[in-house]
């Protein structure tokens, strides 16, 4: 299970926005062994990392809540983003080189065929993770921190 700690910066209804509390990473970038990834996406992410929640502990605003979010959620949510719409791509891009007639058609049936898998395979995963979002398994949940 994947935790942080967070601040609650707005609470409406049962939902909450929060901001995460610290840096990125695993908390190693100082040392010698960590990757440093840490330090990477703090060269590139100046804003602070704000997300809406299930506030099961019923926080206030400025309340520190743990967030956790359940094994596997994360696996599968990048394997949305990444993997359907690559697939699109590359299956359009073959479906359009096949109804190319002569060789010199062939590549810009396929490069249509691949923007149109593409657009489409993002398409599909920004519905999919609509879907995904609205399940009560995938969704962050804000925890008191003594829990």
């Amino acid at each position: 299970m994947l935790e942080t700690r967070a601040i609650v910066i707005h609470v409406r209804g049962k939902d909450a926005l929060v901001e995460a509390k610290g840096g990125v990473g695993c908390g190693n970038c100082n040392s010698e062994t960590g990757c440093g990834s840490g330090k990477l996406s703090q060269l590139f992410c100046g804003k602070p990392r704000q997300f809406k929640v299930h506030n099961e502990a019923n926080a206030a605003v400025g309340d520190e809540v743990q967030i956790t979010l359940p094994d596997g959620v994360l696996l599968r949510s990048s394997m949305l983003m990444y993997v359907v719409p690559l697939s699109l791509l590359l299956s359009g891009g073959m479906l359009g080189a096949h109804w190319g007639s002569d060789a010199a058609s062939r590549d810009g049936y396929a490069a249509i065929g691949a923007l149109c898998g593409l657009v489409g395979g993002f398409l599909l995963a920004k519905w999919l993770s609509r879907y995904q979002r609205v399940s009560a398994v995938a969704r962050p949940i804000a925890r008191s921190p003594s829990d």
